[in-house]
């Protein structure tokens, strides 16, 4: 099919639009198809507009063929009947939904050599990395496999989704814990918000080697969110490279704040419907180092995390060895058989550290003081903190408090990435 791309000059998408493009996407071949995979992103991606897009494809594909979805859920808790139903909505059927399990349900479809690694990865690592995915992704039963999700700067990745919501979202162990590394390894600082990474490079090779006999077709949005309200401002749909490229340069405008200055104090506030755990609440440190000072603070809002792993044996290791920074981790990779085998959890601890250089609060509800402390992070109690930091009556950006003091608010840092200038 001819690539679709939606970017409007009035900077929207309209609901009009969005079912045009939808449907032009299908044209000629709804009678054709039989069954269909469907591969949204899970409820952590509520503001992707995937949910309502996975809609309207089911809509317009359930008369004709039978539908599978199968959330991208990488190492994520698997989604509830509340969740579907709130990001899906009522048309969708709960049954329809199929839990992707990282540790049992893939199978290996390659390898990415050990010289193409280490090639990309300037020398840093050099070990081969097998290619794991679901098995239902290989299933020559089905007529089309339609990948769905947003395109937004990415702290393993550079630029989230496109192939990575295959290899990860809906990839194995082996996969999961060696790009997190490699990314670990590069960089976080040198790879997000761009493109062309080490770990971009990995999948574009996994893709275009081990993917060429599948249906794939990627629906790639890019928006920004107040609050709930969704804007979509591009749609990008089809299976060649420009359309990541494409949704790339439109995410690089609307989801990148540069700062002229570095930030003397960031607060960032967690939705609890969407952060249960540090795991993803520490978007709020990863999306936000490169515009924090030296010295500076970070005040992480978390009404809803009460644990630090999704997975109940990566919140075992990061209870056991916390958030210590990028030199300390990686000294404990090399002894620590637990984390070599568990690198996903070794990259995640990496990026949830600052290395020392700022300082890390996090304002907590449901965990205890000692919790919190023994990952190596500031406890403070949530409805204490709110009394002076209220989301309620903060806006995104600067604010001055009524004693004077100035903070930098962020309502939801899985939207986008901030930078100083100078460091981007």
């Amino acid at each position: 099919m001819k690539s679709i791309f939606v970017k409007p000059d009035k900077g929207f998408v309209t609901d009009e639009m969005l079912n045009d493009a939808i449907k032009q996407s299908l044209e000629g071949r709804i009678e054709s198809l039989k069954k269909v995979l469907i591969i949204p992103p899970d409820f952590t991606r509520f503001h992707s507009l995937a949910g309502k897009i996975t809609a309207i494809y089911y809509n317009l594909l359930k008369n004709s063929c039978e539908i599978d979805i199968l959330p991208a859920l990488g190492t994520h808790d698997p989604m509830t009947k509340e969740q579907v139903l709130e990001m899906f909505g009522p048309d969708v059927p709960f049954d329809r939904f199929i839990h992707h399990n990282w540790k049992k349900d893939v199978i290996k479809i390659g390898e990415v050599p050990a010289e193409f690694v280490a090639e990309v990865s300037e020398g840093l690592v050099t070990n081969a990395i097998a290619v794991e995915v679901n098995k239902l992704i290989m299933d020559k039963s089905y007529d089309l496999v339609l990948s769905i999700g947003q395109v937004v700067p990415h702290e393993v990745v550079g630029m989230a989704n496109y192939s990575k919501n295959i290899f990860v979202g809906c990839g194995g162990n082996t996969m999961i814990n060696q790009s997190h590394m490699l990314g670990a390894f590069y960089g976080m600082e040198r790879m997000m918000g761009r493109d062309h990474t080490p770990v971009r490079k990995v999948f574009d090779y996994a893709e275009q080697n081990f993917l060429k006999d599948v249906p794939l077709m990627y629906v790639l949005t890019v928006t920004t969110a107040v609050l709930d309200e969704v804007t979509l401002h591009g749609l990008f749909i089809g299976r060649e490279r420009k359309v990541f490229e494409e949704a790339v340069a439109l995410a690089q405008q609307k989801n990148l704040t540069y700062v002229d200055e570095p930030l003397k104090k960031v607060v960032v506030y967690l939705d609890e419907r969407e952060f249960k755990s540090t795991w993803l609440g520490n978007k709020s440190i990863y999306r936000t180092r490169m515009a924090i000072a030296d010295g500076g603070e970070l005040i992480v809002l978390a009404p809803g995390v009460h644990k630090f792993g999704e997975d109940e044996r990566n919140d075992e290791l990061i209870r056991k060895y916390g958030y210590v920074g990028r030199d300390r981790v990686l000294e404990l990779t090399k002894t620590e058989e637990d984390l070599q085998n568990n690198l996903s959890v070794a990259a995640h601890l990496i990026h949830g550290s600052s290395d020392g250089r700022f300082s890390i609060t996090y304002a907590v509800d449901k965990l205890t003081k000692e919790e919190t402390e023994q990952v190596n992070f500031i406890y403070a109690d949530y409805n204490e903190i709110i009394k002076k930091y209220d989301p309620k009556k903060l806006k995104d950006g600067f604010n001055t408090l009524p004693d004077g003091e100035e903070i930098y608010y962020i309502s939801n840092p899985a939207l986008g990435l901030w930078a100083d200038k100078n460091k981007f």
